[in-house]
This record gives C-alpha cells, structure tokens and sequence, in this order.
C-alpha cells in the first residue's frame, strides 16, 4: 500500500512538471452600453465615475433669485412607527426646536418616517444626528434626494 502511494505521488509530481502553464494573448471585448450607463450614472451623480472637488466652503444664496431642485444627499431619520399621529407630533415639536431645517414625513406601508435636513454630505448629516440622539430615539442617516438651492 505504501508502494503505491509512493508511486502516485512520483506520477503526479513527474505529469505537473511536464504541464506548461497555457500562454497567449487575451481579447478584451468591452460592451459599449457600458461606457454609456457609467456616463449616465456620472451625469446623474449615481455612484460617480469622475472625483468630485472639495468645497472650502458655502457661498450665500440668493433665495429671490435660486432654484430648488433635487441632488443625491442625506437626511437624519427622527421617526419611524405606523402610528400617523405620533408622527405628526414628532415633526411639530422638531420644528419648534429647529425652525430653520427643514422636515418630511414619509409613508411607506405599515410605517411613517420622519426624517429632517438637507445635507449635501454624510459628515454634517453624522454632526447633526450627534445632536439630536439625545431628544429622540433611533435616529440614523439615511441617503435620499434632498432639495438644495442653486
């Protein structure tokens, strides 16, 4: 029995080292729906292709004169229970506490969400979901369309 495990292990170690590792080149075929989806996801700020640049900082806006429209963003989540009134109640004493930010309530089947803010990025979303873990419960940051001014 030992002889023919000897043998085996000289028969296999004689047939791997005769075996050539396979050489050639490769074809790469690219679809080119491809390129078109990630220019398509660049444009509409889906998971980015291109770096975007840093920002030293907010320039005043010019309400009057901007526009409201809807940017990839985060929202700080307050609320979260099927009871409608709750919710409302939630939203109503946020907005006594922070008059300046603005709040949503959200209905998705059996829930109501109350989630707060416009933040353009996870950074201010985490500091002011800091401040707030200890006025409510089960507060999370949440990536949603948001509405900025531009």
């Amino acid at each position: 029995m030992l002889k023919k495990g000897l043998i085996l292990c000289v028969v296999l170690g004689v047939i791997s080292s005769v075996a050539k590792a396979q050489e050639g080149t490769v074809a790469v075929v690219k679809d080119s729906l491809i390129t078109l989806l990630q220019e398509y996801r660049s444009a509409h700020e889906i998971n980015p292709t291109v770096a975007r640049a840093i920002s030293l900082g907010t320039k005043p806006i010019d309400k009057k004169t901007a526009t409201r429209v809807k940017r990839k963003g985060f929202r700080v989540q307050i609320f979260s229970g099927s009871n409608r009134n709750e919710a409302y109640a939630v939203q109503s004493r946020f907005r006594n506490q922070y008059a300046d930010v603005d709040s949503y309530i959200n209905y998705d089947e059996p829930n109501y969400r109350v989630k707060v803010g416009d933040f353009r990025s996870r950074a201010e979303a985490n500091n002011f979901m800091g401040a707030l873990r200890s006025q409510y419960n089960n507060v999370f940051v949440f990536v949603e369309d948001i509405w900025v001014w531009e």
